[in-house]
């Protein structure tokens, strides 16, 4: 009997400054009633899938940035998506900007399963971007200013059937992130990300080479840790600031079984069979006979590069 979860990758498209909550959790519900027909198990919405892409705006007012915060989870405007997706016993994956009640701000995402409960938290480690105002920058990326970077790891989770984990954004980009979750068995990788259609500081490179580039770490992180990936976008010119979409589900091979065609809040599904992981966790992956740890030392105990003696 294979453990077949049936999964939604929940594209958005774009959500602008002036758009509420609500507004926004209505399209989420209205992307969760596709997920029913297609009689999902799980749906995997965006990264910061509650706001506009806000830290392409910088702002000095700490009273303005935490507007894009959420203080409770559920709190008044998603708890109808909670309730909903519980009558509907699908589980989800849901991005927000995240305010402890102590005063930290994280960029973060929820592993809620098919009850309605939330059973797993992560919180965004590799933060692009930088932390004060750019002039040369045709738009801002001010994640270093609004944002901590996450302080829970790469946990991983038992449920809905097998084990799963989480990143958002930038992490899928770092084949350290989908490692340390390897190590820990997952299956199952779900994240969302916001990407920039343009690099503001190597602007000859296209949205053709952020889509590729979005392509080609997904299918990695996949393929050499036999895990499924599932990558979903914010997409769409926010404000008249463009981001690529492009969400995709990746299978533990590295081959694309499902890719969003439209820019546009838009549903793609795909049958995942969690055993599908087990051959290459048997084999080419099989860490406990392959993996050579006395020379990966570096990994852990240096950040920047550091060149060999010249001469």
């Amino acid at each position: 009997m294979s453990r077949a979860l049936r999964i939604g990758a929940a594209q958005m498209g774009p959500i602008h400054k002036a758009d509420s909550r609500q507004a926004v959790v209505r399209r989420m519900l209205d992307l969760l009633e596709k997920a029913k027909a297609e009689k999902c198990d799980l749906v995997v919405y965006p990264e910061l899938a509650l706001t506009t892409f806000f830290p392409r705006w910088y702002m000095t007012d700490q009273t303005e940035v935490d507007a894009w915060f959420e203080r409770e989870m559920p709190g008044a405007a998603t708890r109808p998506l909670f309730e909903q997706a519980a009558k509907y016993g699908i589980g989800m994956y849901l991005g927000y900007a995240e305010l402890t009640p102590d005063g930290h701000h994280y960029n973060t995402s929820i592993l809620v399963d098919r009850g309605g409960k939330i059973v797993g938290k992560y919180r965004k480690v590799h933060l692009p971007g930088h932390s004060e105002f750019d002039p040369r920058r045709a738009f801002q990326h001010l994640e270093k200013r609004y944002f901590e970077p996450g302080d829970l790891g790469f946990p991983v989770w038992r449920t809905m059937g097998g084990i799963l984990g989480m990143c958002i954004c930038n992490d899928r980009r770092w084949p350290e992130t989908y490692r340390v979750m390897g190590l820990q068995g997952v299956e199952l990788v779900v994240l969302g990300y916001n990407t920039p259609s343009v690099n503001s500081e190597k602007p000859e490179e296209g949205p053709h080479m952020r889509l590729f580039h979005n392509r080609l770490s997904v299918q990695a992180g996949a393929y050499q840790n036999s895990a499924w990936v599932v990558a979903v976008a914010k997409g769409g010119a926010e404000d008249g600031f463009h981001m690529i979409a492009g969400s995709l589900i990746v299978n533990p091979d590295g081959e694309i079984v499902a890719e969003a065609k439209t820019e546009d809040d838009e549903l793609i599904v795909a049958d995942c069979d969690l055993d599908a992981t087990k051959f290459g966790k048997q084999t080419i992956f099989d860490f406990a006979r392959h993996r050579r740890v006395e020379h990966y030392g570096r990994i852990t105990s240096q950040t920047g590069v550091v060149l060999p003696p010249e001469g």
